[in-house]
């Protein structure tokens, strides 16, 4: 039997820079053991991903972690990357030494199923890319939902306006049908969606306090934001940025900073011409009339004690 007190994950992503903040968060936590990082496209494409995933985990201090590629594009439509929101290397441009590891043999929908059989109830899965790597675990492991103890899912834009066209949000739209298998898989499953993550934002203040803390993590990690905070400014109209991949790895690890929630199914658009990609939550009150599994969707989580974690782990 495995500790209890040590959280055992698998993370799913696409680095990224908002990725590359959620490692960080985790790899800072003793009791937080990463069992397994499966890279997937998004961000940029998932040769850059993998990549940046061993860059970041030596940066982080934690280099011994496997890394698989995974999925490559979509199941169905054709790929879109964010190089314009993420810079061309994924990592806003700045540059970090060359891995001294390869990825493993293993692809990362297999990798996530074996570890998933050897821990089986003691897994916990942290998805912030597009979720193609869970559809197809899924695929190979049917029981998947049943052996995982718990999947936290950034992605969706539930009751607020999306951020890639007028209802979608960029992980669930790069892969609306990966999305919509993982939805109906029946995981317990946490969704940390853009309802959320656009309120709960870096400020100015926030990343010069970053700039204060001495050290090559903290000083890699500001200029990743650096880059990110002036593609936002765009959005805010000010110099901060959304953190929706760390604030997806928090709620994994420390769920006390989750104070509002509400849990309904969870559907994925998959033919509107003006709404594919749309996250669709039935809040009718029907139980018990819903063969799917509910979500649960975080609507309030603690910000300062959170930002003040995240800073916390850089230091």
């Amino acid at each position: 039997m495995a500790d209890r007190k040590t959280t055992r994950v698998f993370v799913d992503c696409d680095p990224g820079i908002d990725d590359a903040v959620a490692l960080a968060y985790l790899a800072a936590r003793p009791e937080v053991e990463i069992l397994g990082v499966g890279a997937v496209f998004g961000n940029n494409t998932v040769t850059v991903t993998a990549r940046n995933a061993l860059r970041l985990l030596a940066l982080y201090g934690r280099p011994d972690v496997p890394v698989a590629v995974g999925a490559g594009r979509p199941l169905v439509q054709e790929p879109r990357l964010a190089e314009h929101v993420h810079g061309d290397n994924g990592l806003g441009d700045v540059e970090l030494p060359e891995p001294e590891r390869e990825p493993v043999a293993e692809s990362a929908a297999e990798l996530l199923v074996r570890l998933a059989r050897e821990n089986p109830g003691e897994l916990d899965v942290l998805a912030v890319g597009p979720l193609t790597n869970l559809a197809i675990a899924i695929g190979l492991e049917p029981r998947l939902p049943e052996l995982v103890r718990r999947l936290v899912v950034m992605g969706g834009a539930v009751e607020v306006p999306g951020n890639v066209g007028s209802h979608a949000e960029a992980n669930i739209v790069n892969d609306p049908e990966a999305a919509e298998v993982v939805f109906a898989a029946g995981f317990d499953l946490d969704l940390v969606a853009l309802d959320i993550t656009m309120k709960t934002v870096a400020t100015s203040d926030w990343l010069d306090r970053l700039k204060e803390v001495p050290g090559e993590r903290a000083e890699r990690t500001s200029a990743f934001l650096d880059f990110y905070a002036d593609f936002y400014k765009g959005i805010f109209g000010v110099r901060q940025c959304a953190m929706h991949d760390p604030l997806a790895a928090a709620v994994l690890a420390d769920p006390h900073l989750v104070t509002e929630a509400f849990e309904a199914p969870i559907r994925v658009e998959l033919t509107g011409s003006l709404t594919r990609g749309m996250t669709v939550a039935d809040r009718r009150p029907r139980p018990g009339r819903d063969e799917r599994r509910v979500t649960r969707v975080i609507t309030s989580v603690s910000g300062d004690e959170f930002l003040d974690r995240m800073l916390d782990s850089l230091r």
